[in-house]
């Protein structure tokens, strides 16, 4: 797997690379030197995916405080007469 920046990578990538490099240590196949680099870069992934979630969560708070400010207009069924 291209190994880009932790930094601009998708969420859904990042996660993704996590958990091959999780699988990869599970299997302990790995030397120690591969195995510390993979568990550097799988801490990195996760610092980003958490600043990622964060952000979506913020998003979503405002929304729905935004949501909340907006008063509902009176719903009247037009009549077929």
């Amino acid at each position: 797997m291209n190994k880009k920046n932790a930094d601009t990578m998708p969420f859904e990538q990042s996660m993704q690379e996590l958990e091959l490099i999780v699988q990869q240590l599970e299997q302990g196949e790995l030397s120690l030197e591969q195995a510390l680099s993979q568990f550097e870069r799988g801490i990195a992934l996760v610092k980003h995916s958490q600043l990622q979630l964060q952000g979506a969560e913020q998003k979503v708070q405002i929304l729905l405080q935004q949501q909340q400010q907006e008063s509902l207009a009176a719903f009247s069924p037009e009549t077929g007469d």
